[in-house]
């Protein structure tokens, strides 16, 4: 059963394409990534499924409903979340979670107290006094509080230390347990590598790579970690091999499916001592659309930044 669906949705400022036929199908109990550097449209994306922005062209749905014209009662079935949350500051941490989650037309305290323990989370201060990463928390315990039937993350781990990042994944895991749907925009790659069923990447407005995880790994090949007995004189050989890392008698090679076997083989004639092989992160996907543009892509820790 489909959740959210986007059809050739276009997004045009003035003489600025920001979207460009961007084509985006969620299904029921999915997590959904959406990745890509600054500018490249992820925002502009969401800000149209939340039926801030109007497409120039194209349609987006999300439970069958146009979300335009029917944000309202869409909004009723949705949690969102920011990457940088704004609140009252005259309130308490936990009257923001109360009203949100009324908003919603929810009222499960239980989980809510239980959120609230496990994000660590003093909802007795101000909003005033939070750091952005209390200011996340709030939006993420009130989320998680509601019985949404679609969530949609936009950066929503920034701020947070790695243990409260632990805690956000293990609350994707469980709504996705439940049956609800995710649809996460993030910078953190190895955090999408880890949550997501499927995986799109934008770039420049348009959808330039879709799939689950081993679709997209398939296109990049394989990682060899390969011990050699004896030096291998030269590398000219292996020309076909994508990337070549050489420490002592210890190559990291990056190989083609196809290619694996007469790699292999010609690596046998120098004594394999330790042969190890892994599927390439999303990082390494992610890096051979852009390795080839002039544009700059700034690589924080774990990700894009």
């Amino acid at each position: 059963m489909t959740i959210l669906r986007t059809e050739n949705l276009t997004k045009k400022f003035g003489s600025f394409t920001a979207l460009n036929g961007v084509n985006i199908e969620v299904d029921k109990g999915e997590v959904y990534g959406f990745i890509g550097p600054n500018g490249a449209g992820k925002s502009t994306t969401i800000r149209i499924l939340l039926g801030i922005l109007k497409p120039t062209i194209g349609e987006a749905q999300i439970f069958g409903q146009d979300v335009w014209k029917n944000a309202v009662n869409i909004h009723k079935r949705i949690a969102y979340v920011p990457g940088d949350v704004n609140l009252w500051p005259n309130l308490t941490g936990g009257e923001v979670i109360d009203l949100l989650v009324k908003l919603r037309g929810s009222n499960n305290k239980s989980k809510r107290e239980e959120l609230i323990e496990r994000f660590n989370f003093d909802p007795t201060k101000k909003c005033r006094t939070y750091s952005k990463g209390n200011r996340q928390k709030v939006a993420l315990i009130a989320a998680f509080s509601s019985d949404a039937d679609l969530y949609i993350f936009d950066e929503p781990t920034s701020g947070l230390d790695p243990l409260m990042e632990k805690v956000f994944h293990e609350c994707v895991f469980e709504v996705k347990k439940a049956g609800k749907s995710v649809f996460l925009s993030s910078h953190i790659l190895s955090e999408v590598e880890k949550l997501c069923d499927k995986i799109a990447i934008i770039r420049e407005g348009q959808i330039i790579e879709h799939g689950t995880l081993n679709d997209l790994r398939h296109l990049t090949g394989t990682i060899l970690v390969v011990e050699t007995q004896r030096p291998i004189p030269s590398l000219d050989e292996f020309k076909d091999v994508k990337k070549i890392e050489r420490n002592d008698q210890v190559y990291s090679l990056h190989v083609d499916h196809d290619q694996l076997d007469s790699v292999i083989k010609r690596l046998s004639q120098f004594g394999i001592a330790k042969l190890e092989s892994a599927p390439p992160a999303l990082e390494d996907l992610f890096l051979k659309h852009y390795e080839d543009t002039n544009k700059s892509v700034d690589l924080g820790v774990g990700g894009l930044s």
